[in-house]
């Protein structure tokens, strides 16, 4: 059954059209999401792939709401044996939350438990890369496991 949900909320010093490139750049989310990009039309219904360097697909999905720069859902369906049955779903909440920092909260739900025990160890490391590239100019020098 599909009913674990990750929670994580980060708070970057950013602005919410920053944020909001870094997320649907196929270019700059190749910074941070460990030389891989995502990439769509971002329009709702359309795909949303996440692509190897070597051109493969990591995941795949369709955009469910698209709204620059407050909210992004879109469903997620990765490949290999702990993302069997039904597609999970992802959603990207900012909010003003300072002077100078925006609020992101990632909801990823509909998750099996294996999908959960992978996704509770990937979206902590990426968006650590998220906010030290926004923030500093440069992601973290650390082991990428995805």
């Amino acid at each position: 059954m599909n009913d674990r949900s990750f929670v994580y909320v980060i708070h970057i010093g950013t602005t919410a059209a920053q944020l909001w490139e870094a997320l649907t750049t196929g270019e700059f989310t190749q910074q941070y999401w460990g030389g891989r990009r995502i990439e769509s039309s971002w329009e709702v219904g359309s795909p949303v792939s996440h692509i190897k360097p070597d051109g493969g697909i990591d995941w795949q999905g369709e955009i469910v709401e698209c709204n620059p720069p407050q909210k992004l859902v879109y469903t997620f369906k990765g490949q290999g044996d702990h993302w069997e049955g039904e597609p999970s779903r992802v959603e990207f909440t900012i909010s003003p939350s300072g002077p100078t920092t925006v609020m992101l909260r990632i909801v990823h739900d509909q998750l099996s438990e294996k999908a959960f025990q992978g996704i509770s160890m990937g979206w902590p490391a990426i968006l650590s890369n998220l906010k030290s590239l926004l923030e500093g100019g440069s992601t973290l020098a650390y082991h990428w496991k995805g």
